[in-house]
């Protein structure tokens, strides 16, 4: 077992939480160093014997601190729509201050090539990266299943499922699927260099989607197919900021043109294990 100082930056988020569970199956927790913009909201983990630092993409001065002595980062892309490629620059030039040996990023599937918003801020941070001359692993997440059973309360509400997705497939995978790619390539060796195109072992439509969600709850759902003006519309109606509602519009549209669909089963090989599949994650979405 090699004796790594791992850390996780933005821990505190819900991918981040659940590499650092990921990480404790696999590593001593004196091993990993949680980094959050409140250390404080960091206690449990500390309890478990995790180091629990300050780490603020927006201030770099704790990001020279969380870095030091470091030897693999994985570096969390920051949920801050529009200010994230500078946020990463920060982190990056504080990992190679620090002589850190492996960055590993959770980027965007196909982010090279991919038609999804998100990627223009992901492919800049890609670029970063390697020229930082930092060895590093891309991690090109595809879709979390739960960026769709989040929509499960309004589709039982409404008896309908609204998206621009046309019948594109989606090859989703659990939140946890992704957090367990993550903590194999920092706890495990031989993947500095390597791009992992990762998404769900199976493929769904959202009207299989819709589907799945009728025979687990009992109420019907029905798939309803929107331009994507109609569907921004509707996520604008229902409350969400500008920016979201652009992003979650336009990645639907890029979902029916195959943004989203991969058949290279990498993250199920990656991980060991099958991927898990959207009807586990929409049971256990009705389950809470």
């Amino acid at each position: 077992m090699s004796n790594h100082r791992i850390l996780v930056t933005a821990a505190n988020g819900q991918l981040g939480r659940l590499t650092i569970a990921a990480l404790l199956a696999r590593v001593p927790a004196s091993q990993i160093v949680a980094g959050m913009r409140d250390p404080a909201k960091g206690a449990d983990l500390a309890a478990q014997g995790v180091t629990v630092v300050a780490a603020d993409y927006s201030k770099p001065e704790t990001l020279d601190a969380a870095f030091k002595g470091i030897d693999r980062a994985l570096l969390i892309s920051s949920n801050e729509l529009g200010q994230r490629v500078a946020q990463h620059r920060n982190a990056i030039e504080a990992a190679k201050r620090a002589g850190v040996k492996l960055i590993a990023y959770t980027s965007v599937l196909r982010a090279d090539t991919s038609k999804l918003s998100v990627a223009l801020e992901h492919l800049p941070t890609e670029e970063l990266i390697r020229a930082s001359g930092v060895p590093f692993v891309l991690l090109r997440n595809g879709w979390y299943t739960e960026n769709y059973t989040a929509s499960i309360p309004a589709a039982l509400a409404h008896n309908a499922l609204i998206s621009s997705a046309g019948d594109g497939r989606i090859a989703s995978a659990s939140r946890a699927d992704y957090a367990a790619a993550a903590a194999a390539v920092l706890a495990e060796e031989g993947h500095a260099g390597k791009v992992y195109e990762l998404g769900g072992d199976e493929a769904f439509t959202l009207e299989q989607f819709a589907a799945e969600i009728t025979k687990q709850s009992g109420k019907t759902v029905a798939y309803v197919r929107l331009p994507e003006a109609d569907f921004k519309a509707a996520l604008l109606g229902a409350g969400l900021p500008p920016e979201l509602a652009e992003l979650i519009a336009t990645s639907d549209t890029a979902a029916a043109d195959g943004a989203l669909f991969d058949d290279s089963r990498t993250l199920g090989k990656l991980i060991g294990r099958k991927t898990t599949s959207f009807a586990e994650t929409i049971r256990e979405a009705l389950a809470s």
